[in-house]
């Protein structure tokens, strides 16, 4: 169905005349023929006279875009807020993956088994956030950044604990002294910055 199809539809289920839409546009009767019958288009000004009257959006008179009914947005934003809730359950698995599975072998091989399955876990945030026209949550977006910044943080703090201290591991989770001050140091920090960027953007 074209523009033409679409305002002859409206106009039919309206059950008025050429004549009585061209009254309501301020048009002559001629106009509106010709715009059902594709020989002219209403200018912009005439499309939004048009949805009014007709109780539609312009998006539709111009390009067929049905809105999307109550029933249809309320399922979108229960998907939206399913996925928020099961992408971060795949960002603590892969946390907690990380820390049983070093625990046992201590390789890093576990740590990049675990980091796949965050990476599942933030592309379902994602597609969460396009199919939800409203912003994720703060506790999912403050509660994400905690459990993806762990592993990294953990293994950069071990690391420079190796390198300045002579002891800790490149970890998922800290191990000695070092490695755990330096550690508590550096994700206060991070925890504090991000809740406050947060907090800033959801005043916005």
């Amino acid at each position: 169905m074209n523009m033409a199809d679409r305002i002859q539809y409206l106009r039919k289920a309206k059950g008025i005349s050429q004549e009585e839409l061209a009254d309501k546009v301020g048009v002559s009767r001629q106009a509106v023929s010709k715009w059902e019958s594709e020989q002219s288009t209403p200018d912009l000004e005439k499309v939004i006279i048009l949805s009014d009257f007709f109780g539609v959006t312009t998006d539709y008179i111009l390009k067929g875009i049905e809105p999307a009914t109550d029933k249809e947005q309320k399922s979108k934003e229960f998907t939206s807020q399913v996925l928020y809730i099961v992408s971060t359950a795949f960002v603590a698995i892969g946390l907690f993956c990380a820390f049983g599975e070093w625990y046992e072998t201590q390789t890093m091989e576990a740590v990049w088994g675990a980091m796949i399955i965050q990476a599942i876990g933030i592309v379902g945030y994602f597609i969460a956030k396009v199919l939800s026209e409203e912003k994720a949550p703060f506790y999912v977006n403050w509660l994400n950044i905690i459990l993806i910044a762990f592993m990294p943080v953990s293994m950069i703090t071990g690391f420079i604990s190796i390198l300045f201290f002579g002891q800790g591991w490149i970890a998922p989770y800290p191990l000695g002294i070092f490695h755990t001050l330096l550690f508590a140091l550096v994700f206060f920090v991070i925890l504090a910055a991000s809740y406050i960027i947060l907090k800033n953007k959801q005043k916005d």
